[in-house]
């Protein structure tokens, strides 16, 4: 997100007051009742613009037929839901009330947004002065106007607060929000330019906004990408279907929250483009229950760990020619117990693995353990695409990304655009000629990773980067270093010295 910009102060100012509202509030539950009234305002403006241009026209009795809106792919907002009211009643003691009103009309006007909008405004644990603070502060920023779409104002604010909330809430933002350099780095490998698309465990919906802001990029049709998802926590669900509803994406999250692997709710589906992050080495996922579950073509996943669960369920999700992008912990790329070990070499003899990509620390605000991204292609030989049979990619890009704060690195465009490319010139599918380099990217034979005994790590393939030549002798060098060394010696003797003297001195002789 670009900084030093008008939207950006304005999501700074916003943050700043909405963080004051939380009070005694669990921050989930205040993160709900914030985003809450950012999409109501969303829709509001949009719908008074439209309301605008019909009382403009000649029939201007248009302006109160819903279906007028609805064509246009705008919410009908009745109008004990319009911000002005809201904005009006800002002073008042029974705001909350009045909020809750207008999310509830809004929902029974609206069958897509059945269940989804948050109303608990009412509720005594929300401060209402404060409450009132941000409804003022909410009325002064352009949401739903043409001029404010064309800038994404809303979607900014919108990722910047999932961005934000992920980073309060720490081990259980992960569960809703995926970082947006990792998104990025996903979609631009596997270009979902035109099909079906689906996440198995989709959060709040960002792997979707990425595709389709790729799609807008790229001068595609958004209308091309059709997106379905699955996921289990109903309030992400529901934060999903705003944080999509806000961009104007049509999706099928099915018709609530939902089980992945108890539930499934698009069973029988296939899909030409899979991202995902699932959550990491859930231990608890019902594994029991699915002994027999038709998906585990390549072996019975243990119960103690859905990593595998998750790579399964992936591949069967894919059409014949479909590709996935998707993060894993580590450990799944070399784990040896009995189940993992048999399945992840079932997968790589029938030639399903194209890419591992290993990536740097502290890129993820739910863990700090490392992470790779796994890179599935169902047909190694489709068209317009070099053969790649019998080959995997491996790229270490732990090296790229830069620090952006104490805690969290992200990779710029540049680091990117490095990995991309250097993928998509292994598939052949840029104009770069693709060439090993050590201690970055290598192309390894099944037969080189059997030898391996089927182990993924990037590492273990790419070797290390190859030292610069600085021009200094061998032997030159080594008289230098040795005469370093030694003075570091000496220095080390005199302050053992020292520090036995002051131990004397206190009656601790060494």
């Amino acid at each position: 997100m670009a900084a030093n910009t008008k939207e950006l102060n304005i999501e700074n100012k916003l943050w700043e007051t909405a963080n004051a509202l939380r009070g005694s509030m669990d921050a989930s539950e205040y993160r709900n009742v914030v985003l809450g009234l950012i999409f109501l305002k969303y829709v509001s403006d949009a719908f008074e613009a439209r309301r605008s241009e019909l009382l403009k026209t000649e029939y201007p009795q248009d302006a109160e037929d819903p279906d007028m809106y609805l064509s246009e792919n705008i919410f009908w907002v009745p109008k004990k839901a319009r911000w002005e009211l809201i904005k009006d009643s800002a002073k008042l003691p029974k705001i909350g009330e009045i909020i809750d009103s207008a999310m509830d009309a809004l929902e029974k006007n609206n069958d897509s947004l059945r269940g989804v909008l948050s109303k608990n405004y009412a509720s005594p644990d929300l401060d209402k002065t404060r409450l009132g603070e941000v409804v003022d502060l909410i009325s002064d920023i352009s949401l739903g106007s043409e001029k404010a779409k064309q800038s994404d104002v809303l979607g900014r604010v919108y990722e910047y607060f999932l961005n934000e909330f992920a980073s309060q809430e720490g081990k259980k933002g992960g569960e809703f929000y995926t970082p947006r350099s990792i998104v990025r780095i996903l979609v631009e490998m596997i270009e979902p330019y035109k099909g079906r698309i689906y996440d198995p465990c989709c959060g709040s919906g960002g792997m979707f906004v990425q595709s389709d802001k790729f799609v807008q990029e790229h001068q595609g049709k958004i209308n091309d990408l059709s997106v379905y998802g699955e996921e289990s926590n109903p309030t992400t669900w529901k934060l999903a279907k705003m944080n999509l509803a806000i961009r104007g994406i049509d999706n099928n999250l099915g018709p609530h929250q939902g089980d992945t692997f108890l539930n499934d709710l698009h069973k029988g589906e296939r899909f030409d483009f899979i991202l995902a992050n699932p959550p990491f080495n859930v231990k608890n996922w019902n594994g029991e229950k699915l002994r027999e579950d038709a998906r585990w073509k390549y072996g019975v996943p243990p119960t103690g760990n859905a990593n595998y669960a998750w790579i399964e369920h992936i591949i069967s999700k894919l059409a014949p020619n479909g590709k996935a992008g998707f993060v894993l912990a580590n450990g799944a790329l070399s784990t040896s117990t009995k189940d993992e070990y048999a399945i992840r070499k079932a997968i790589l003899e029938d030639d399903k693995i194209d890419a591992i990509v290993a990536l740097p620390d502290k890129m993820f605000y739910s863990t700090g353990i490392p992470v790779s991204l796994w890179f599935i292609d169902m047909d190694k030989a489709s068209q317009g695409e070099r053969v790649r049979k019998g080959e995997t990619l491996f790229i270490d890009a732990r090296n790229l990304g830069e620090m952006v704060d104490r805690t969290h690195r992200e990779f710029s465009k540049e680091d990117i655009a490095k990995v991309a490319d250097t993928y998509h010139a292994y598939r052949g599918t840029n104009k770069q000629k693709y060439e090993d380099v050590a201690g970055f990217c290598k192309i390894a034979s099944l037969d080189e990773i059997a030898k391996n005994d089927y182990v993924l790590t990037p590492g273990r393939y790419v070797g290390l980067a190859k030292q610069e030549d600085d021009g200094e002798p061998y032997e030159v060098k080594m008289t230098r270093l040795t005469g370093e060394l030694k003075k570091e010696f000496a220095e080390s003797d005199k302050l053992q010295a020292q520090i036995k003297d002051v131990l004397k001195e206190l009656g601790y002789e060494i």
